[in-house]
Order: C-alpha cells, then sequence, then structure tokens
C-alpha cells in the first residue's frame, strides 16, 4: 500500500536545551576570534579534576544512562561504541564488552585508549591531565590504533580503492573492517592520515578543536618538543593552533556532522567525571566565532542508499527511508555554524517525510532514529 507523505512536527528549539549546560557555565565567553578561545580556556581549565589513566577503564564500562562510549545509538547493546569497528548500516564486524581485557594482536583482538591527539605530541609532558583527559582519549580497537599510529586525521586520495589492511597498514590506502581509512592526504601526497567513516568526523574534529583550546597555553611547547607525525595537524602557535592544511578539514567535518546525542552524552558524563566540558560540542557556533566560516561548501557527504533527500518547490524536501530496519524518530536541522535551528519529530512514525524551512540557505539536515543518523546537505533556493 503506497505511505502518506506528512509533515512532521516542527519545533524551534535553541540547541542548549538538550546540552544540559550548568547556568552561567559559558558566561564569560563573551568575546571573539581567539579572544573566545582563551576565555573558553579558562573555563574549561577550571575545575577539571585530574583523574588516573586506569580510571578511564571505570568510565567506559560505567552504567550511567550517559554513557556515550557504550553503544546506546546503533546496535543498543551497551558494547563499547568503538569508531574504528561500528558498522552503521548493518553488523558490527566484532564487539567488545566493556570490562573486556585490553590488548592489539588482529583485528577484533582487543581495545585499549586511544589519544585522539596522540601522546608523542606531548611527549615531553607524557603527564596528566593530558594523557588522561576523557574528552580525547577514547576507547578503540588496539590493532587499529596501532595502524593509526601517530598520523594526523584528514580526507585520504582515492579512498574508495582501499583494499583491507594488511598486518602493518602498509600496503595504503587500506581499510580496517568498518572501512576506516589509511593513506595520503587528499591536499598533500606528502602527508599520510586517517579518516574516519563519516559518522564519527565530526565527533572527533570537536575533540582536537577541544584539546587545542583546553591546552591553549602548551600547545606551542608541544609543538616546539615534538617529532610526532601529527604535528602536521598544528601550526605551533597558541592562538590559531591548527595549521592552513587541517583547519579547514576540521572545520568542514565539524559542520557536515554536526553534534550528535552520543556527543551530548559524552559531554554530560566527563562533567560528572573530571569537571569540565567540550564547548564545541554545547555551542557548535563558537568554532566558526573563533576561526571563521567555511570558504566553501561544495561537499557531500554520507551517501547512502536507503536514504533518499529530494528537494522540492515548496521550500522543504522529502526524506524517504527505504530500510524496513530502521526507521526515523526525527530529522534535525543546522545552519552551517553548526547551530541547530529545527527539530522535526517524527509523530505519525512514518518512512516518507516532508521537512519545511523557514527561509532559503544552505543546511546540514540530521536523520536519527533507531540504528539510524545520516547527515545531508540542503540547499533551499
Amino acid at each position: 500500500m503506497k505511505k502518506s507523505i506528512f509533515s512532521i512536527l516542527l519545533l524551534n528549539l535553541g540547541f542548549s536545551v538538550f546540552a544540559q549546560i550548568p547556568q552561567g557555565y559559558y558566561d564569560a565567553a563573551t568575546g571573539t576570534s581567539y579572544t573566545l578561545k582563551t576565555q573558553l580556556h579558562e573555563i574549561i581549565k577550571t575545575n577539571h579534576v585530574d583523574r588516573t589513566y586506569n580510571g578511564l577503564k571505570d568510565l567506559y564500562k560505567s552504567t550511567d544512562p550517559l554513557n556515550g562510549f557504550r553503544d546506546k545509538y546503533y546496535e543498543n547493546d551497551n558494547t563499547v561504541l568503538d569508531i574504528y569497528s561500528e558498522n552503521p548500516t548493518g553488523r558490527d564486524p566484532y564487539n567488545y564488552i566493556p570490562g573486556d581485557n585490553l590488548g592489539a594482536g588482529q583485528e577484533g583482538g582487543g581495545y585499549n585508549r586511544e589519544h585522539l591527539v596522540p601522546q608523542s605530541f606531548f611527549d615531553e609532558y607524557r603527564t596528566n591531565p593530558m594523557r588522561t583527559d576523557a574528552f580525547h582519549v577514547w576507547p578503540t580497537d588496539g590493532k587499529v590504533n596501532g595502524w593509526r599510529s601517530n598520523f594526523a586525521f584528514g580526507e585520504v586520495v582515492n579512498r574508495n580503492s582501499a583494499s583491507a589492511c594488511n598486518s602493518g597498514a602498509t600496503n595504503t590506502p587500506c581499510k580496517s573492517l568498518n572501512g576506516t581509512t589509511k593513506g595520503k592526504y587528499v591536499y598533500n601526497d606528502d602527508i599520510t592520515v586517517v579518516e574516519p567513516i563519516d559518522e564519527f568526523k565530526g565527533d572527533i574534529a570537536r575533540a582536537i578543536l577541544y584539546f587545542t583550546t583546553r591546552y591553549e597555553d602548551m600547545m606551542p611547547d608541544f609543538y616546539r618538543t615534538t617529532r610526532s607525525n601529527s604535528k602536521v595537524m598544528f601550526d605551533g602557535s597558541r592562538d590559531k593552533a591548527i595549521s592552513d592544511e587541517f583547519l579547514s578539514q576540521l572545520l568542514t567535518w565539524h559542520v557536515q556532522d554536526p553534534v550528535s546525542q552520543r556527543e551530548l552524552d559524552i559531554n554530560n558524563l566527563i562533567y560528572n567525571y573530571q569537571g569540565n566540558r567540550n564547548p564545541f560540542i554545547d555551542n557548535p557556533e563558537y568554532a566558526q566565532r573563533i576561526w571563521g566560516t567555511l570558504s566553501s561548501t561544495d561537499f557531500n557527504y554520507q551517501e547512502r542508499p536507503d536514504i533518499n533527500v529530494i528537494n522540492t518547490n515548496n521550500n522543504s524536501v522529502i526524506v524517504e527511508l527505504k530500510n524496513n530496519d530502521k526507521k526515523i524518530d526525527k530529522v534535525m536541522v543546522y545552519n552551517m555554524n553548526g547551530q541547530m535551528v529545527q527539530e522535526n519529530v517524527n509523530q505519525y512514525n512514518q518512512n516518507k517525510l516532508e521537512v519545511k524551512f523557514q527561509s532559503k540557505g544552505i543546511y546540514i539536515i540530521k536523520i536519527v532514529g533507531n540504528g539510524l543518523e545520516v547527515n545531508r546537505k540542503v540547499v533551499i533556493k
């Protein structure tokens, strides 16, 4: 039977409604550009409690309902949500139970604690709190973590031609079982990078933006003393911190992949654990206010055959789900600063929905539901 198209219930909501930001937490964040970055540095440095490295293992296996390090978003099986093995469109190639032994061996042989900004970058200062800061230390498969080594994150050239990684991931471009790819940087083939799957690019970008802000006062010394391959992501300055070659990449990922429920949960979990927050999760527009807007929005992102997004002539798009194993709960609309400007609830539980826009422009829509998180760019003319 042909299903009707229903417009989804539209709610105009400020993003911070969902993030549970403590009252007054960002009151001092009044500036722009690098003045704002320094203000945020002072805010998130204050009350940051230095936890132990072993404490991270307990954090990952916490039964707190806010524990975004466990899978409550895709399979919803409470296994470790590993960015290197999560398969958003089907069965994961392997799973880890929180509390499993840490390890490496072969892919799927054990998970460990990965520093998204590698420890080698702050080698001369390989101490807390950088080493134990949960905002950039995540549970990941040990073997893929080893393949990533201390290389930067970035977009890989010829990613679609990647084969499975050999034991040392020397056959680049190569990929893990969920498609995480290692190869040459699309903007500079002298640089080796690792490209995560689309679902986690914004998450990683915001973790790195957090790191450069939280450790703003230490970034020049990290850069001066390190020989880490990840050095290419940074420029040695306290203020801008991120190199031109990677700033556009991180800001693009930040906009393309808006803040997810997983990140909201992690932000609140870590706030309760170590006393500070990631401001780029709470207020995504801070990235634009500090580093400026994207020079180009000419990107395609996260193509999936089971989701169609079709423009109409009525300042709207039709979102069509072609997967009976999934369902749409809501569609959020984000502007190009990363701010959510609409939340659209699928009140009739339909698989073909019309999302109306209040004004013309370029937007990112995030389609979420049972085992579903898809982002698409939408242009309303």
